[in-house]
């Protein structure tokens, strides 16, 4: 497909990855930038969005600063980035920004806040009401008239919007900046399963320091695990960076969990490496990621001054958290219930005259074991902590970048989530943080991936996980 870019195949700028579509007039001539629309969402989903567009002209309608002065008060990361944009918004702000635009930079395009014309009379006519999403598509329509020689698209996060703009003939897409590639895409960067020689399998039982993955005729990136086999079952395998060596997984109690399966024992392995900072669970409903992570962090009580686990709180039916009765701790706890779930569990598996059990208790009454939401995170440096965030799939790829730059020395941070579970609007399996985590971190050293396939919950859960 092409673009009016001559950027790199790959490159994740919206302008490049954006539908094509010329005009006549364009064609004969010069090929003319692009204008995009910006719908509010986006804005509040990365307010450095302005910068991102590369030669194109930006035009923000009026009424999306409306609706960012709702949400401009507050400590949660929508709040930061309404802040955020705008005051870059006023320091572009000048008579230029509201009539034929400012200069955004060096070979980029123009940014301008247009107040728009209203709603046309067809939308009038098809549109059961006035609200802002539907100013934002008028707008849109008002620049296809004033530019026709020009492409216009509107730019949303939100899929409805899209399908209503596509249906009065403005192009329309997702801000597709920070999207990761897809599961497929992401599944041919990893080695998966490995047909080798029975020789090769019995001198790994053989040699526990691991052997050199040439033997294998592999090419696995630092700590990735995978599976090798030859006329026997498959056994799971890691890939050491620091020794550049291949070593068998080992199956291992923690806390009085044990792995049920293979990808399970690669979890808690890559969780219980000192070594791997950072480490993201991936896997539907049922398959153990937070109980895995929780199990380690207690293993390793002794290791780090604190454990902390949280969790992005997502109110039903958008209700806010001032109306639910109670102080902090009472209104939170709702949300956090299946993290104490999962205490649960492994409390359950000690005996109550144990060293485990009677340190996890001293550790909650000391407030060394925390569990909180997410937007008590902010501005806190954590040191020597074992960090689990619970539920990341409904994270912004800026918000896990805020939360992983919170990291001090002696600190592990575990993220987890279902990439096909997401409850917020704006995201999807591609545009979520844990997804942009795995991607942009695959491959280095400090970081480990592993997908959790088959659920263990219970039979019940993994039939319904598989067939409802």
């Amino acid at each position: 497909m092409k673009t009016d870019s001559k950027k790199k195949r790959g490159s994740r700028s919206v302008e490049t990855d954006s539908v094509s579509s010329v005009s006549p007039k364009q064609k004969q001539g010069k090929k003319l930038p692009k204008i995009f629309v910006l719908d509010t969402n986006v804005l509040l989903h990365d307010y450095r969005s302005l910068y991102k567009f590369q030669d194109n002209d930006i035009v923000i309608p009026l009424v999306d600063l409306e609706e960012i002065d709702h949400f401009k008060k507050g400590n949660d990361q929508i709040n930061f980035n309404a802040r955020e944009i705008m005051r870059s918004l006023d320091k572009l702000a000048g008579k230029g920004l509201f009539e034929e635009g400012i200069q955004l930079g060096r070979n980029m395009g123009k940014l301008s806040v247009v107040i728009g014309k209203g709603l046309t009379r067809a939308m009038k006519e098809a549109a059961m009401e006035d609200i802002p999403d539907h100013r934002i598509l008028a707008v849109a329509l008002d620049l296809q008239e004033e530019h026709p020689e020009r492409y216009v698209c509107l730019v949303s996060k939100d899929i409805n919007l899209r399908m209503k703009a596509q249906a009065f003939g403005v192009p329309a897409q997702d801000y597709l900046n920070d999207k990761a590639p897809d599961e497929e895409e992401l599944n041919k960067r990893r080695v998966g399963v490995v047909r080798v020689p029975d020789p090769v399998i019995a001198e790994l039982y053989e040699r526990p320091e691991g052997i050199n993955p040439k033997e294998m005729k592999v090419k696995p990136v630092p700590n990735e695990y995978f599976e090798i086999g030859g006329s026997g079952a498959h056994i799971p395998v890691f890939y050491n960076p620091h020794t550049r060596s291949v070593v068998k997984v080992e199956s291992r109690n923690v806390s009085g969990i044990s792995p049920r399966n293979q990808e399970q024992a690669c979890a808690l392995d890559a969780l219980m490496r000192p070594d791997i900072q950072l480490v993201a669970l991936t896997g539907v409903a049922g398959t153990g990621k937070t109980l895995l992570a929780l199990a380690a962090a207690l293993a390793q009580m002794d290791s780090y001054k604190s454990i902390l686990l949280s969790r992005p709180v997502i109110p039903l039916q958008n209700q806010d958290m001032g109306f639910l009765p109670g102080d902090a701790e009472e209104k939170l706890a709702p949300y956090m219930l299946p993290l104490y779930d999962n205490l649960a569990v492994i409390k359950n598996k000690t005996r109550i005259s144990s060293k485990e059990y009677s340190q996890i208790e001293e550790m909650q009454k000391s407030g060394a074991f925390q569990i909180t939401p997410l937007a008590y995170i902010r501005g806190r440096s954590l040191s020597d902590t074992f960090f689990i965030v619970d539920e990341a799939q409904n994270l912004t790829p800026h918000e896990v970048k805020t939360i992983i730059t919170r990291a001090g020395e002696g600190t592990k941070m575990v993220f987890t989530g279902d990439l096909h579970q997401i409850d917020s609007p704006y995201l999807d399996s591609r545009s979520n943080g844990l997804s942009y985590l795995c991607d942009r971190m695959f491959g280095e050293e400090l970081f480990a991936t592993v997908n959790l396939v088959r659920g263990e919950r219970s039979a019940l859960a993994e039939v319904a996980g598989r067939l409802l």
